[in-house]
């Protein structure tokens, strides 16, 4: 059942990002768009608890979305073009896969104990 939950939480978050991906594309070339389509994507970062089922397969959906996204269609243009918007998206890319792979938990490491004790009545 905890593998199932941990599929479930991996797909789940792998979706979420390449939606969150997509959005922030399609509004990027709006100044409103590109804040929103950047800082969105970093609370989630943020929020998500680190490890290899939640984090990184958020970043791993939104990188993958833009990187699609970033290859130059059949006609010869592009859905992300060479501005200064187009650079920041990339960037944030960037930055987002270094925030998911700087945080994933270690192998083999201890638990971290409480910074305080408990009291008890």
């Amino acid at each position: 059942m905890r593998v199932l939950v941990r599929l479930v939480s991996l797909a789940g978050c792998l979706l979420v990002g390449a939606a969150t991906g997509l959005a922030s594309v399609a509004l990027h070339q709006l100044w409103w768009g590109l804040v929103l389509g950047v800082l969105a994507p970093a609370a989630a970062l943020v929020a998500l608890p680190p490890g290899w089922t939640s984090r990184l397969p958020f970043a791993l959906g939104w990188i993958a979305m833009v990187g699609y996204l970033t290859v130059p269609r059949p006609e010869g243009d592009f859905v992300i073009g060479n501005g200064l918007a187009g650079y920041v998206l990339l960037a944030a890319a960037m930055a987002f896969l270094v925030a998911g792979l700087v945080t994933l938990p270690r192998r083999g490491a201890p638990e971290r104990a409480d910074p305080e004790p408990r009291m008890t009545a």
